[in-house]
């Protein structure tokens, strides 16, 4: 045995009790001083604007100003599943904390013992082969007994409390798993409200169009009986009016897939919500400033971030858990019970006795499994710490790459909203001159195509516009407060609620 176990030994001794294992220190990870990409979003976008708060993000969809938005999602925060199966686990990390507290308290039994026996037989006499007369039983004997046991393993040098930190950092990790749940539904239900949406946005575009490509295609008709025109003209029309007309249940079905996904993801039928979003409100309003922050605010903000560290908190500790092997353990064992061959004189001081016993066992020749538990435990804490460092890394380059993203978005919609405008203006042209007889319908009918075109993609690049900001503010963190969700509620299911006794606390 090493000198250095003995002198812990006789330390922990000394001081009566003492924590083996290394001591946990939340490690600094490097991150940059600002994001790159705020900057460019700073210079390149006017739509909105970075800036450097301290701003709570936990209620981000606030921003949109859309109540509908705000309804689903404080919904879904209470019924979702994926967030009800986070709460159930954190309740129990935390019965598992009140085991891992209980091993550092004495265990207390009642004992009841009753014993009847009968025989006729000398036994013990052929077993030994001593004279029947000196063996003889009884032939009927009664045996009573009534009492306590209690048992204590003494925690001198810490197993138990490493196995207490572990558990409460266990516990701590579960609660920032809810939250980074929370956070991933909040960007979810928004995601896939703005996709709805503009949908619905979509289907009164074309609708729009396809009643004024009706319009005109009347007017063509109308030119075509006459015979100012050749029916080339009406064909070609009503193929626009068609096509365009092709579009729109395509997209009707897919706002009740929407409608769908957003009431599962509220723990609802998914025909629930259908009646309910049918009326089209429009995307809602970029707003005119991004609580961005800095990089090290993510080590605050990300859940995901937060669990990683927890759990790297957790292996640490493990590893006191495993070193608490190479030192003696100490047992204190205590009986007291009332012990007589009549029920009537049991509960009688004469029948009281007690037992006490005090034992140590020290692992001596173990074959190298307690060192191979603790460089076992080593490693995994190594494993934990380089995925703490993997969940820095990535959120970091999730907030640059939404940021690119976002601005890209910006400079889109600003140009496509341009291109919008003045392919609007040139199908009225395009009208009013073939009116007049100055030009072909072949450019009415590019002018149409190009305003449709530019005019629905005007309306996507609105979606992606406020899609790019909901994962923006997921890659911020924004999406969990402390009080979103609460774990203590058990939500009301047709399962037991218990299968202890009423009368136990």
């Amino acid at each position: 045995m090493s000198r250095r176990v003995i002198l812990v030994v006789l330390g922990c001794a000394t001081l009566g009790a003492c924590n083996v294992g290394p001591d946990y220190k939340t490690p600094a990870v490097p991150v940059p001083a600002t994001f790159q990409e705020s900057s460019a979003t700073q210079a390149a976008a006017p739509l909105s604007r970075p800036v450097d708060t301290t701003a709570d993000i936990a209620v981000w969809w606030s921003q949109l100003q859309d109540s509908e938005l705000d309804r689903l999602i404080a919904g879904a925060l209470e019924e979702n599943l994926d967030v009800q199966s986070a709460a159930s686990r954190v309740r129990q990390a935390r019965q598992q904390e009140i085991i891992a507290g209980a091993a550092e308290l004495p265990t207390v039994s009642a004992t009841g013992v009753g014993l009847n026996t009968h025989s006729n037989s000398n036994f013990i006499g052929k077993l030994t082969g001593a004279p029947s007369s000196q063996t003889d039983m009884p032939a009927n004997m009664k045996l009573y007994s009534a009492g306590f046991d209690a048992s204590w393993e003494i925690d001198i040098f810490g197993g138990t409390r490493r196995a207490m930190e572990a558990a409460a950092a266990n516990t701590e990790a579960s609660l920032w798993g809810m939250r980074d749940a929370e956070v991933t539904l909040t960007a979810e239900i928004a995601a896939d409200y703005l996709a709805l949406r503009a949908a619905q946005a979509r289907i009164a575009l074309l609708r729009q169009q396809s009643g004024d490509q009706q319009v005109l295609f009347n007017i063509i008709r109308a030119r075509a009986n006459a015979g100012f025109v050749t029916h080339l003209d009406v064909n070609q029309q009503q193929t626009l009016v068609s096509t365009t007309q092709a579009e729109i249940p395509q997209l009707e079905a897919q706002v009740r897939i929407m409608a769908h996904a957003l009431a599962v993801l509220s723990g609802r039928q998914p025909e629930s919500l259908t009646a309910e979003l049918a009326a089209p409100t429009g995307l809602p309003p970029i707003p005119a400033t991004l609580p961005v922050g800095l990089p090290s605010d993510l080590l605050r903000r990300r859940p995901d971030i937060r669990e990683a560290e927890r759990k790297l908190a957790a292996a640490t500790a493990q590893i006191g858990v495993a070193v608490a092997d190479l030192y003696p353990k100490f047992d204190l064992t205590g009986l007291a019970s009332f012990t007589s061959n009549h029920l009537s004189n049991l509960l009688v001081p004469g029948s009281f006795g007690t037992i006490g016993l005090a034992q140590i066992s020290w692992p001596i020749f173990e074959a190298g499994k307690i060192h191979a538990n603790i460089r076992a435990n080593e490693e995994l804490q190594l494993q934990a710490y380089l995925a703490y460092r993997k969940a820095v890394l990535s959120a970091l380059e999730d907030a640059e790459d939404a940021l690119a993203r976002y601005t890209a978005e910006q400079r889109r919609f600003l140009a496509t909203r341009e291109a919008a405008a003045a392919a609007t203006s040139s199908v009225a042209i395009a009208q009013a001159q073939y009116r007049a007889g100055l030009t072909p319908f072949i450019n009415v009918l590019t002018a149409q195509t190009n305003s449709l075109s530019s005019r629905d993609q005007l309306v996507q690049s609105q979606q992606a516009l406020a899609t790019d900001l909901a994962s923006l503010f997921k890659a911020l963190g924004g999406g969990w407060s402390a009080t979103a969700v609460n774990p203590d509620t058990r939500p009301a299911t047709p399962l037991a609620q218990s299968t202890l006794p009423d009368w136990l606390p």
